[in-house]
């Protein structure tokens, strides 16, 4: 079966079936009933019942941090029986998350150890000499649901041969290839334009030696003007333009990281107003931006006395953004400051 089309993941009922995902009665006797791999996938349920990706809690909500993320799951379990087997498990391809299509789930996935250190290609050299490869790919993300913070992956774990390995993850490098090589045709055709300047400004310049001379030697001679160089338009490379939900996060995770820091107060304040004023937008990433920028929005209104000078009425502006997120998100942290304002 392709294995990019094992797409679909698990379904997930509520917190309480995350909260049931565990390692419980994990150690070697238990793992050496199991004959292979593949057999330790489907009784321990690393997939879903189905075959699809599951989703595996990677960041919990403040209120529940005391609690083990689970995305390293499926990686514990593989790893763990490779050494109840006597044998070494080791990373043989890093995941390149192509199975992820939006590039800011990407960025967002990448910054979390629980994610980037639980995914890719890992092989398993066992002391009998069998050999086996296990695959793990992030496949989506999203909240998992809209009072809390908490955050899920969905993983899929699938058995290949060598073979398989090079070729999907060989293909998954090919955006990148395209992105150097497009840098590449960039600088080529830069070079164009400048050889092409410096031959015509040399060729000028002994066209007209040439005339002087000839002028000198045989006066009643005309000279031939010197031939017109023609150039070769170069296509410029055509700029790609974001989607609104691609620029709408963008704004969004700028204006956060400024404010966050502290630095940079004004622009990234007006980076969340620009987001916010994009509207609601539905995208795939499982990031409300919109409501998110209001919420950076109205605290640049509330605690940027810089910014929040330039409106007549900053504070009864920003009632107003979060008292819209409150009732028609229903936005927990929107609800939060509108309390502290009143």
């Amino acid at each position: 079966m392709n294995f990019k089309a094992l797409i679909l993941t698990g379904s997930v009922v509520g917190m309480a079936l995350h909260g049931c995902t565990s390692m419980g009665g994990l150690n070697s006797d238990s793992l050496q009933k199991f004959s292979s791999a593949q057999e330790l996938i489907d009784n321990k349920n690393i997939n879903a019942s189905n075959g699809a990706a599951k989703e595996y809690v990677y960041y919990w909500d403040p209120k529940q941090s005391n609690q083990d993320v689970q995305s390293l799951i499926p990686k514990k379990y593989l790893s763990s029986y490779c050494n109840a087997k006597g044998g070494k498990f080791s990373l043989l391809q890093k995941s390149s998350m192509s199975l992820i299509k939006e590039s800011w789930t990407k960025k967002l996935l990448s910054t979390y150890s629980s994610v980037h250190q639980g995914v890719g290609a890992y092989q398993c050299l066992q002391e009998d000499g069998q050999r086996w490869i296990v695959s793990i790919e992030p496949v989506a993300e999203r909240k998992l649901d809209t009072s809390g913070e908490t955050r899920v992956v969905s993983l899929h774990t699938k058995m290949m041969t060598a073979d398989e390995v090079k070729k999907f993850y060989s293909s998954s490098i090919v955006s990148t290839v395209i992105v150097k090589k497009t840098k590449a045709d960039t600088q080529v055709n830069k070079n164009i334009v400048a050889n092409t300047a410096a031959q015509k400004k040399a060729e000028e310049k002994k066209n007209s030696q040439q005339a002087n001379q000839n002028r000198n030697q045989q006066p009643e001679i005309a000279v031939k003007p010197a031939e017109k160089v023609v150039e070769t338009a170069v296509k410029p490379v055509e700029k790609i333009v974001d989607k609104p939900q691609t620029q709408q996060m963008k704004l969004f995770v700028a204006a956060r990281k400024d404010l966050n820091k502290g630095q940079n107060q004004i622009n990234a304040c007006n980076n969340a107003e620009k987001a916010y004023n994009y509207g609601k937008l539905y995208g795939s990433s499982g990031i409300n931006a919109y409501a998110e920028s209001g919420v950076l929005f109205a605290r640049c209104l509330t605690n940027v006395p810089a910014y929040s000078s330039k409106f007549s009425n900053p504070k009864a502006k920003a009632a107003g953004i979060l008292q819209n997120l409150a009732s028609n998100q229903n936005h927990t942290g929107a609800k939060h400051m509108l309390k502290q304002l009143k």
